[in-house]
């Protein structure tokens, strides 16, 4: 009995043994795909590249004339193609367009229109994409609610807002793929590139609505990439931490906070390399340390989001302490 009870015993042991050896090199494996995902995404795809010019002849911009849809713009330029930038300012619409045509050679044309109008300006998009060879779309254009976290009924002149914030965020992604799709369809290739944030990669309290359009973009991006890969077509969702732009008040770059032009050319060059991506190495880590760290059971909590008013309150207090004339 002694001895059937140790024999049961060893082999008990030795079965936890191996299902705990598998189960260690299961995580090492994966741990080791991912680091290899990551180097060649965001390393090796500094020198091997996807030739732009491929997709077509040119590359659609919307949100143009200022920060990551700008930044886009000109990288696409200097990559050999042809943009259209459309964007609210005509006045800064055309100020870019000659400066990527005399900075780099490429023809720009520019269609003015506020995507916050809705569903009527896109028969006038059309008109003005008539007869393109569109290889590429960029759905960049969008807006916050809040210059920083808000509570959801805190949102100021919320009725007209919370209908912007929509039209802007997420009409625009739909209807402008619309547009483009059938003829890259019809070509059988074709890039889309839809703008998210980290902010729509979780649910996120206190950005409740803009956090929400960001994820419906995600998930819109990962739809369309699964549908349409088999004819040629790659849809890339590109999920960006904060970027120095007018959005984010020009906030100083440094390891953390890219520039927009910056940004814009490494995320450029994951293209090919997956179809969703935070657009550079360092945003990706913070993806790793923000989700470690910040698990969704504490930022849903009340002691959480209590901080972060707080925090946003006391932002705004020093901003308006700030005197006149002084620049952020």
């Amino acid at each position: 009995m002694v001895m059937s009870a140790a024999s049961d015993n060893m082999w008990f042991t030795g079965g936890l043994v191996i299902i705990g050896g598998f189960t260690v090199v299961f995580h090492l494996l994966k741990l080791a795909w991912r680091c290899w995902c990551g180097f060649r995404v965001f390393v090796l795809s500094e020198v091997w590249q996807v030739d732009l010019k491929t997709y077509g002849q040119w590359a659609v911009v919307t949100g143009a004339t200022s920060g990551i849809g700008k930044a886009y713009a000109n990288e696409l330029a200097r990559r050999g193609m042809d943009v259209v930038l459309i964007s609210r300012s005509n006045d800064k619409l055309q100020t870019v367009a000659k400066e990527i045509e005399a900075q780099y050679g490429r023809k720009a044309r520019t269609i003015q229109t506020d995507f916050t109008d809705g569903h009527s300006i896109y028969p006038a998009i059309a008109d003005g994409l008539r007869g393109l060879e569109i290889g590429i779309l960029v759905n960049n254009v969008g807006m916050a609610y809040s210059e920083n976290f808000a509570y959801f009924l805190e949102i100021s002149n919320s009725e007209q807002k919370i209908t912007d914030i929509i039209n802007c965020n997420m009409l625009s992604v739909t209807q402008m793929t619309r547009l483009v799709l059938p003829g890259m369809v019809e070509r059988g290739t074709g890039l889309i590139i839809n703008i998210s944030s980290e902010a729509g990669t979780r649910p996120q309290p206190l950005l409740s609505l803009y956090s929400a359009t960001k994820i419906f973009i995600t998930y819109l991006s990962q739809c369309l990439h699964a549908e349409y890969k088999s004819r040629g077509i790659t849809v890339q969702c590109v999920s960006p931490f904060i970027v120095s732009t007018n959005m984010t008040h020009k906030v100083p770059p440094n390891c953390f906070m890219k520039t927009a032009p910056d940004f814009a050319r490494e995320a450029l060059n994951t293209v090919g390399h997956s179809s969703y991506t935070s657009g550079c190495l360092s945003h990706a880590l913070q993806n790793i340390v923000l989700t470690t760290l910040l698990p969704d059971w504490v930022r849903f909590s009340s002691f959480f989001i209590r901080k972060l008013d707080s925090l946003a309150r006391s932002e705004e207090c020093q901003m308006t302490e700030q005197p006149k004339g002084k620049e952020d």
